[in-house]
C-alpha cells in the first residue's frame, strides 16, 4: 500500500515512511492511495475474531512493509495494557450502545491508538538503529496517552504543548506527573488551536524537522487514524450480530475530525449499509457543525467548556475529508488550505449536499451537556462523562425508529469530575489509577505561545543519534 500527501507535493511512499514522516513535507496529510474494500463474505467471516485478530486483519490491509508475525506481535503489546478483554466493550443502555472506549491506562480513546503507535515507532527505531523526537499538541487526552505510549522509551523523547489552565485537572496530572527522562511537558499561555499551529509550523521548517529527527504522534499521523477505524468495524460486526444485521448509526464526539474520519474510512471500506449514518457531535466549538449544516468553515474564537477535549476552531484532520470531497484533486485542496491560512474561512456551500450525505451534525450546549448526563444517570444508572454527553445528546435527537445507534464514550467519567459530580449529584469512586496520581509530584514547563522558544527548548533537550 503506498501514501500520497492531499496536496500532492511528495512521491508516494510506504506505511512505515509514512508513520515516521507524520506529516507530509509538502505540509499536507497522508492517505492511502486506495481504500481496501471489505466484501460481505469476508465481513461475516469476522463475526468470532477477538477484538486483536480484527486489528490484524483490517491494519494489513494498508500495511505490507511490516511483516505479519511482526505486525500481530505489535498488535498484542498494545492492547495488552487494557483493562477488558474485549478492548472497546459495548454496553446496553436503553436505546443506545454505548462503546466504552476508555480501557487503557490513561482511561480514553486515545490509548487504543496512541499504545499501537508507541509500538510500531519503537520497533522502526529499532531496525534503523535510529532516534526519535516526537512533537505534539493536546487538547487534552491525546497528550497523556501519548506519554503513556512511548514513556521510558530509550530511543525516543517527546514533547507535549497543552492550553495552560484550560484541560481538566485529571487530564493535567496524567501528564505532568509522567516525570521520565524522555517526557517533556510544556503548558503553554494559549488555546489548543495555538499549540497546533505552532506544532504544524515547526514540522513545515524541513531542515529543522530533519535535524532534530522530529516525528508526530498527533492525529495527523495516519497510523492513528488507521488504529480508531478497527473500533468501528468491531461494533458494526457486534451490533449487527444482535440487531438481524441492521446498519448502525455512528454517534461521535469530535473536535478536531480525526475520530469521526476514521469512521468514514471504516464507511468506504465496510459492505454497503454496514454503517449508515455518521452523526457528528461538537460542543460550543462548533466549526464542524456548522460545515455539515450551513456549508461554511469559519474559524471562530475558541470557548471553553466542560469538554476540553473538543474545544477547537481548527480542525487538523479535516483536510483529510477535504480530499475527497474535492474529488481528490491535490492543486484544488491546496488552494482551499491557503484560502483557510489567509481568510480564516473555506466557502464549502457548493459542496453542502454531498456533506449531507457521508454525516448529520449537531451542536451541544453546555446546558445540554449537564442535562444528558443527569438524565442518563437517572434513567439507567448510568455515569458519562461530558465529551460523551455531547454525542449521546446527538444520538437522541437524531435518532430513526428501529435504526441501533452507537455512541462513542471516549473518556472515563472520573476524568472530569467536577462537572460530572455536579450533574448526578453524587461523588464519583475514582479509578486507583487517577488517585494515585492526585498528590504526585510534577514537571511541566510554562512557556509563551511562540514557535521560536519551543524550537529552542526542543533543540536543548532533543535525542541525538
Amino acid at each position: 500500500m503506498q501514501y500520497i500527501s492531499t496536496r500532492g507535493g511528495i512521491e508516494p511512499v510506504s506505511f512505515t515512511e509514512a508513520v515516521m514522516m507524520g506529516l507530509a513535507t509538502d505540509g499536507g496529510l497522508l492517505l492511502p492511495r486506495t481504500i481496501p474494500r471489505i466484501g460481505s463474505e469476508t465481513f461475516a467471516e469476522w463475526k468470532d475474531l477477538t477484538y486483536q485478530d480484527l486489528a490484524f486483519e483490517i491494519m494489513s490491509r494498508f500495511i505490507d512493509d511490516i511483516p505479519d508475525a511482526d505486525l500481530h506481535k505489535l498488535i498484542s503489546r498494545s492492547y495488552a495494557s487494557f483493562d477488558r478483554e474485549e478492548i472497546t466493550p459495548l454496553v446496553h443502555q436503553g436505546s443506545l450502545h454505548i462503546m466504552e472506549l476508555f480501557h487503557g491506562p490513561t482511561l480514553a480513546f486515545k490509548d487504543v491508538a496512541l499504545q499501537f503507535l508507541g509500538n510500531v515507532i519503537e520497533y522502526l527505531l529499532e531496525k534503523k538503529d535510529s532516534v526519535m523526537n516526537i512533537l505534539g499538541a493536546t487538547s487534552g487526552d491525546t497528550g497523556s496517552a501519548a506519554i503513556y505510549g512511548v514513556r521510558g522509551k530509550e530511543r525516543i523523547n517527546i514533547f507535549i504543548l497543552h492550553p495552560h489552565q484550560r484541560v481538566s485537572e485529571v487530564q493535567e496530572k496524567q501528564m505532568t506527573t509522567v516525570t521520565d527522562t524522555n517526557v517533556f511537558n510544556i503548558a503553554i499561555r494559549g488555546t489548543f488551536d495555538d499549540g497546533q499551529a505552532i506544532v504544524k509550523a515547526i514540522f513545515n521548517d524541513l531542515n529543522f524537522k530533519e535535524e532534530q529527527h522530529l516525528g508526530a504522534i498527533n492525529s495527523i499521523n495516519w497510523a492513528r487514524v488507521l488504529a480508531q477505524v478497527v473500533y468501528y468495524v468491531y461494533a458494526c460486526l457486534h451490533i449487527s450480530s444482535h440487531e438481524n444485521d441492521k446498519a448502525t448509526d455512528f454517534a461521535v464526539p469530535t473536535g478536531n475530525f480525526g475520530d469521526i474520519f476514521a469512521g468514514y474510512i471504516a464507511k468506504r471500506m465496510l459492505p454497503e449499509g454496514s454503517i449508515r449514518k455518521l452523526l457528528l457531535a461538537t460542543n460550543s466549538n462548533d466549526i464542524l457543525t456548522r460545515m455539515v449544516n450551513d456549508g461554511d468553515y469559519s474559524l471562530s474564537q475558541v470557548e471553553a467548556t466542560s469538554s476540553p477535549s473538543m474545544d477547537i476552531q481548527s480542525a487538523s484532520n479535516f483536510e483529510r475529508y477535504l480530499y475527497y470531497l474535492l474529488d481528490e484533486e491535490p492543486d484544488r485542496v491546496s488552494q482551499a488550505m491557503t484560502q483557510l491560512t489567509e481568510t480564516g474561512k473555506i466557502d464549502l456551500i457548493d459542496f453542502k449536499d454531498q456533506i449531507q450525505r457521508d454525516f448529520t451534525a449537531e451542536k451541544a450546549t453546555e446546558e445540554d451537556v449537564s442535562a444528558t448526563i443527569t438524565d442518563f444517570y437517572r434513567e439507567y444508572r448510568y455515569i458519562i462523562d461530558p465529551h460523551t454527553a455531547v454525542g449521546v445528546h446527538c444520538a437522541l435527537k437524531h435518532q430513526t425508529k428501529g435504526i441501533p445507534v452507537c455512541c462513542l464514550a471516549t473518556a472515563h467519567p472520573a476524568k472530569f469530575g467536577d462537572t460530572v459530580e455536579k450533574a448526578i449529584g453524587k461523588p464519583l469512586e475514582l479509578p486507583v489509577s487517577i488517585s494515585e496520581i492526585m498528590e504526585k509530584e510534577t514537571r511541566c514547563e510554562l512557556m509563551d505561545a511562540d514557535k521560536n522558544l519551543i524550537q529552542d527548548f526542543i533543540k536543548k533537550h532533543s535525542k541525538h543519534g
